[in-house]
């Protein structure tokens, strides 16, 4: 049962679809299209914070080690100092060295768009360089299958 939570957790971490990256040249299974003109154009800047998911093993590792080295001076009730002290500085010394977060920065567009039958629709997607878009551009918007929309200029 554990290894059962353990892996839907982990399918869930690493499938995070908010940031992926979209691949033009790869053909996917489309449910609709429909074309309209771009109504406003907004770049958007989001910062994630990716915290360090191994930074506990890495301090255990760090203590262990100290321990292990600490262990091998004195004798007695020294050596169980040693031990102890060597844990001490070798997990606040791997504590310290690693880096236990940092940001991601990701370059987004809002796009406004304005389809043929009037209806309006906002998408917020991954910026493109290769595909700038400008108001009143001709867009079509693609449904993909996996329950996602991308904007393409129509050409």
């Amino acid at each position: 049962m554990n290894k059962l939570i353990l892996g839907l957790c982990t399918a869930l971490l690493i499938s995070n679809p908010s940031f992926a990256a979209y691949e033009r040249n790869k053909a996917v299974p489309v449910q609709q299209v429909l074309f309209g003109s771009v109504q406003s154009v907004r770049n958007i800047t989001e910062h994630e914070l990716v915290q360090d998911k191994n930074s506990g093993w890495k301090t255990f590792g760090g203590a262990l080690l100290g321990g292990v080295i600490g262990n091998q001076f004195g004798g007695g009730s020294g050596r169980t100092a040693a031990t102890i002290l060597g844990s001490v500085i070798g997990g606040s010394v791997a504590n310290n060295r690693q880096q236990s977060s940092h940001y991601n920065q990701y370059h987004l567009v809002e796009l406004m768009i304005k389809v043929e039958n009037g209806e309006q629709f906002m998408v917020v997607q991954d910026k493109d360089n290769q595909m700038i878009f400008r108001t009143g551009d001709s867009v079509r918007l693609v449904y993909l299958s996996d329950n996602t929309v991308r904007v393409d200029k129509a050409y």
